[in-house]
Parts: C-alpha cells; structure tokens; sequence
C-alpha cells in the first residue's frame, strides 16, 4: 500500500502525518534482534526533506556496528546508503547541491553526514568532518529525529544535508550505493589526481570489496590501468569485470606468478612501479605493501583504514628522497556525491553494480540481512 501524506493546510514544514505509518527497524544495542517502531508523524523542519525509502544496501559499518566492533549510541535506525523519493518538504523547501529546488516525487540520494555549514572546517572545505556532523544510520534515535537511518520505510533528511536528484532509469541496486562506498571513492580518485594525473596512471588497488570494485571501474573510466590486489579468488574474478587489467593475490609466496610484482609487471613493462595506491581493504599488510611499491613521485591514498589498527612504519628519508604522498580519505564533501551519481548515469550499467547486491531483504528481516555473507553488498526493501 503507497503510504499518503496527509498535512494541514498552510503548515507545509510542520506537522506531516503518513499513512500508513511510517515504520523504523530500531537496533537496541549488542546481543538485541531489531524492533519496529511506527512513526506516524514527522514533524519537518525549515529545509527537510521527508523520502519514502525505495531500497537500502547494508554496508560493513552497519554489520561491525552489530557485531559490536564499533561504537553506536542506541537505540539506533542503522543504514546510509539507500535511494527514495520525496514524499514532503519542510517550510521553504530544500535545494540540491547543484542549486536546483527538491520537488515532490523527486528520485534523490543524500549524503550519509549532516555537516553544519558555519564551522571552521565547513568553512575551510572540509564539510565531511565538520565539528558538530551528524551521521545518518549513526546517530542515537532521538523525538524529532526518529526516522534518522536507512532501514526504515522513510528517512527523515535533515536541512542542510546534501541532496543529489537520481535518473529514473537506473536500477536502485546500482544507485544505493551512491552515497557510501561510490562518493568515497570519488573522494579518494580526486585525493590521488591532485598529485598525479588518473589518465594514463598505472593504479594499483588494495581490496575488492564493494569500494575498491567501485574504484577500478572509476579509475578505469578515467584512462588509469588498474590492479586489484585481494586475497579471495572470487573477489579477484569480480576486478576484472570491473575495469582492472589484472589481479594479484597479497598471500601469495614472493616471486609467484599469482602475486602483486608479477601483475605490476605485466601490465607496466618496464615502468611496473605504480604512480597511485589506493588502500581500501583496511588491512595493515596492505598498507605496508602499496607503501613498498609505489612510484617516485607517487601518491598512497588511505580509505580502508577507518578502526585502529597497528603503527605504520615510515621511514622519512624515503618519504623525502621518493618524493612520496600519504593522504588519508574519510567521508566526502558534497561535490563528491555529484560525481558519484554523474559516474554512475554514464557508467553504472556499464559495470555489473546491480548484481553486486546479492540478496535483498523484506524491511521486517535486517536483522538476517545484516547477518547475510558471500556479496559486497544485500539489501532491505522497505
């Protein structure tokens, strides 16, 4: 059943009823099954967006969150990636980030962070840590706020979050996404093109989960010969659909056929050191190992490494004499999610994004989504 919006007259941005309600799959915290909670008004803010949730990817946060290797406020709606469409505007309605006004029945994404807009570091371009952000799918379920996360019939976006209309065309597999593992790899690409140029690049990439299966193709669409280093075979297989010229396997013995100097070398010739390395997988080895081989002059951009991990090493003569580059990538700035969504209208069925999603889930079972395994990513469809 469509659910129906139904608001008093003149009081646009107040008080917006849905029917039927609208309903929350609420995490209570470690060892706790989700429970549904029914929101049957939303009280809108000047700038917010009211989005029936069309489709939600589960992404590894959402499962480490569970699991209980990350920290979370609770009771919590967990999820930020997802695509819906709007259903109800607060008073003034809401613009998306090319300037153009959010109208009703709109397709959108949004980004997966609230930044504040006035802080030094949203003042200095640095939105995606602003000091006061707040994180869809992370935050603790708060009155006013309730329908805060992804895996929910609705999500409630707050004014100021960044909005990014979608085409109707693409499946809501390829464009879930967008506003997680796509707009961070565009963050990281633009990281590595500020020093070295992605067209003609030899990239070398650590991780074929879902990001750094994303970052082959973008890579790969911007003129850069890629290789994926992943220690699963069937990850290994899915690169190379994606864009990447050839696979190494981080485990393999030194001097094998199947291991990251062998691909290098197949696909470089003679100039086999790569000029970009992205981590992704959020291993330690992999990072000490792209730092092994990346070229002079060249770039390391870290993305994978979001939990604590061990020291990395670094000698600082071979930083200075290799004329080397460390960046760290965390979250994204607004341009980001624009690039992740133009990527993905020219490119998104080029790729197979859609088959990524492996299962998809009734709103009711997150809870077997999240324990599901073997794909990049499963869905919940609301």
């Amino acid at each position: 059943m469509t659910p129906r919006v139904v608001e008093p007259p003149a009081s646009l941005g107040m008080g917006v009823s849905v029917y039927p309600s609208a309903t929350a799959m609420v995490w209570p915290g470690e060892g706790h099954a989700h429970e549904a909670v029914a929101v049957p008004g939303v009280r809108l803010g000047p700038g917010d967006t009211l989005v029936e949730v069309e489709l939600a990817t589960v992404c590894g946060s959402d499962v480490e969150t569970v699991l209980g290797h990350r920290p979370a406020s609770t009771p919590l709606v967990l999820g930020h990636e997802q695509v819906g469409r709007v259903i109800a505007l607060g008073r003034g309605g809401a613009k998306t980030t090319d300037g153009k006004r959010v109208v009703l029945g709109e397709r959108v994404v949004w980004s997966a962070a609230v930044p504040c807009g006035r802080c030094a570091r949203c003042r200095r371009g640095v939105p995606q840590q602003c000091a006061s952000l707040q994180k869809y799918g992370h935050e603790r379920m708060r009155r006013g706020w309730e329908l805060s996360g992804g895996f929910a019939t609705h999500t409630h976006i707050l004014g100021g979050t960044p909005l990014v209309a979608v085409p109707e065309h693409l499946p809501a597999e390829v464009l879930a996404p967008a506003s997680c593992p796509t707009a961070t790899v565009a963050a990281a690409l633009e990281a590595a093109a500020a020093i070295v140029p992605l067209d003609g690049a030899l990239v070398v990439i650590a991780g074929a989960g879902m990001l750094g299966l994303t970052a082959a193709a973008m890579a790969t669409e911007a003129g850069a010969k890629v290789v994926v280093s992943d220690p699963v075979p069937e990850r290994r297989d899915a690169a190379l659909l994606f864009g990447a010229v050839a696979v190494a396997d981080p485990a393999a013995a030194p001097g094998s056929r199947s291991g990251l100097p062998h691909a290098l070398a197949k696909v470089g010739g003679r100039a086999s050191a790569p000029s970009i390395a992205l981590e992704l997988s959020g291993a330690d080895s992999a990072v000490r190992s792209l730092l092994s081989v990346v070229d002079v002059g060249g770039v390391l951009v870290l993305a994978g490494s979001v939990s604590p991990g061990s020291d990395l090493p670094v000698v600082p003569e071979i930083l200075v004499r290799h004329l080397l580059t460390i960046r760290g990538v965390h979250n994204y700035a607004p341009r980001h999610l624009e690039e992740a969504v133009r990527f993905l209208s020219d490119a998104g069925t080029k790729y197979p994004f859609a088959q990524q999603v492996g299962a998809v889930f009734p709103l009711a079972e997150v809870d077997a989504a999240l324990a599901s395994s073997g794909f990049p990513r499963v869905a919940v469809r609301p």
